[in-house]
């Protein structure tokens, strides 16, 4: 129970980490919007399409490494996700038993 406390924690401050590299992408270029928790392929982007490389190439690998960041965080969503309901059930394993 205390290992799976310890991970929850640490994977606190991970998601806390990788949500501040998307708001740090966001604000590199004004056309990914304020949101956090979709892709940039989400929704439509204001301005020049982004198809390929060969239209707008800094803000297609900017997108790039801002999805990469998109995903780690849901990466870690996840698996906080699971952590956290075996934790749930080790207490709840406590308080029945």
């Amino acid at each position: 129970m205390l290992t799976e406390l310890l991970l929850l924690i640490i994977l606190y401050f991970t998601f806390l980490w990788a949500t501040a590299w998307i708001r740090y992408f966001n604000n590199l270029d004004a056309r990914f919007g304020d949101t956090i928790w979709r892709w940039s392929y989400d929704y439509p982007v204001k301005g020049k399409r982004d198809i390929s490389n060969l239209d707008d190439e800094n803000f297609v690998i900017l997108r790039r490494k801002r999805n990469r960041a998109v995903t780690i965080m849901y990466w870690i969503f996840f698996l906080s996700f699971i952590i956290f309901m075996s934790f749930i059930s080790k207490i709840l394993f406590l308080i029945l038993n």
